[in-house]
């Protein structure tokens, strides 16, 4: 058994590895959600032993933090990819209609970033923190050119934040099928309904 193990690994660099790890977690997720991942069935999975997962990860939250960081990576692509609008507010309300499409098409990886939960003496890396702000960033800079007085950083900030407390929890309620306890208007609507509020909001603010 150890030597065909060692044949296994002679046959994939530790890059190679690592990414046969996430591709198997991620698969394993997308299949049962962060309840049905294991050592064991990813290394069922990728045809190595369960130590090997270790070899690559520190642990299962190291792991799982690197799926939800190159989750957020796509998110972001997708708003990168979004066609330009003449119009500041139709740029808003694409951005957040882009947002709850992208959650409705991964809805078992996306539960992580709310079922996944760090130790309490283990702090959030800070490249996973980066990634978190460039989403910000993102929803800053479609709100700016909104803000024709002027904003303050600090209130631009805060406002981004805001809107996206928003967007993000009608995009999960709706992909764990909760929106229809409150609400019967389709998802799609409400998102609508809600960024048109906020807007109007955020313009006479300023």
């Amino acid at each position: 058994m150890e030597g065909e193990n060692m044949g296994r690994r002679s046959l994939h660099t530790a890059d190679e590895l690592r990414e046969l790890i996430i591709g198997a977690s991620t698969e394993l997720i997308r299949d049962a959600g962060l309840e049905g991942l294991s050592a064991r069935e990813i290394a069922r999975r990728i045809d190595y032993s369960p130590g090997t997962i270790y070899n690559s990860f520190e642990n299962l939250d190291d792991l799982v933090l690197t799926i939800e960081g190159r989750l957020i990576d796509s998110l972001l692509d997708a708003l990168a990819s979004l066609p330009q609008e003449r119009e500041d507010r139709a740029r808003v309300q694409k951005i957040a209609r882009r947002y709850l499409e992208f959650v409705a098409e991964n809805p078992k990886l996306w539960n992580l970033l709310l079922e996944h939960n760090l130790p309490a003496s283990r702090a959030v890396p800070d490249w996973y923190r980066q990634k978190l702000e460039a989403l910000m960033k993102t929803l800053e800079r479609a709100l700016l050119p909104l803000a024709k007085g002027g904003i303050s950083d600090d209130d631009l900030s805060r406002s981004a934040r805001v809107l996206w407390a928003g967007v993000h929890g009608i995009a999960s309620l709706s992909t764990a099928n909760k929106l229809s306890m409150v609400a019967s208007d389709h998802a799609g609507v409400m998102m609508d309904d809600f960024v048109r509020t906020f807007l109007a909001g955020f313009e006479q603010g300023q």
